[in-house]
């Protein structure tokens, strides 16, 4: 009976809280825009439509691509084809700044495309704080490297899904402790909520951040993202 209440408030709270999203990313593209044009009538370097723009671009083809996903759990996260390829390089080439909010934005938007939340925890690590760590992979686009290296990308990565894979871990014990438990695991796990919610999220995290930096990887081996790079800056 506790299951079945706990469930029918959690509906009740994802739907008041998607619609809270959608608001919230709009405001944030609102926001984009109003600083870029106060930088452009600054006179400051070329933010403003360019830099929008890409975040646009970048932010719908992660939200597309997210929707081509496998799920090797019924009740769990998703591998998906390379969804944070686009955000990331965002972030890599115009900073940690820029790509906390983008990927803020696309976090909202997953919730919204698919919402369940249980509570306001929950929310904030499985959806802002999982996917705002896209952002961290601006620090390692400022690194020294030569033309075509690709171990910026790959440190980058690392840190960027390790993060990603802790606030995961994190939401996965508070809903162990909500009694919220959907798949059956070994009993020395079921008996532990960091077990459980460690072996939990090895199930995709790992996957999807090895396709995402092999995708990278290429992309950087290619020359391409020195010339995505340079496009996105002129």
């Amino acid at each position: 009976m506790y299951l079945y209440s706990l469930l029918e408030v959690s509906a009740k709270t994802t739907n008041f809280v998607k619609w809270c999203s959608v608001a919230a990313a709009i405001i944030l593209l609102v926001i984009i825009g109003f600083v870029g044009l106060a930088r452009k009538a600054a006179g400051a370097r070329k933010y403003d439509t360019k830099r929008i723009a890409f975040a646009g671009v970048c932010v719908a083809s992660s939200f597309v691509l997210a929707l081509i996903k496998f799920k090797p759990i019924e009740y769990g996260g998703s591998i998906t084809l390379a969804s944070f390829v686009p955000i990331l390089i965002y972030a890599y080439v115009y900073g940690a700044a820029d790509g906390f909010i983008v990927g803020l934005i696309h976090g909202l938007l997953n919730f919204i495309e698919s919402p369940y939340i249980l509570n306001a925890a929950t929310f904030i690590f499985d959806y802002l704080l999982a996917f705002m760590s896209v952002g961290i992979m601006g620090f390692f686009g400022k690194m020294r490297r030569k033309e075509n290296a690709a171990l910026p990308i790959v440190l980058g990565c690392i840190c960027v899904f390790s993060a990603r894979f802790i606030a995961h871990l994190v939401s996965g014990m508070v809903f162990f402790t909500e009694n919220s438990v959907w798949v059956s695991l070994p009993d020395w796990a079921m008996g532990n909520a960091f077990a459980y919610s460690f072996i939990y999220q090895c199930v995709y995290i790992p996957a999807d951040a090895l396709i995402a930096t092999l995708v990278l990887v290429f992309i950087a081996k290619s020359g391409l993202l020195n010339k995505l790079t340079k496009i996105m800056h002129r």
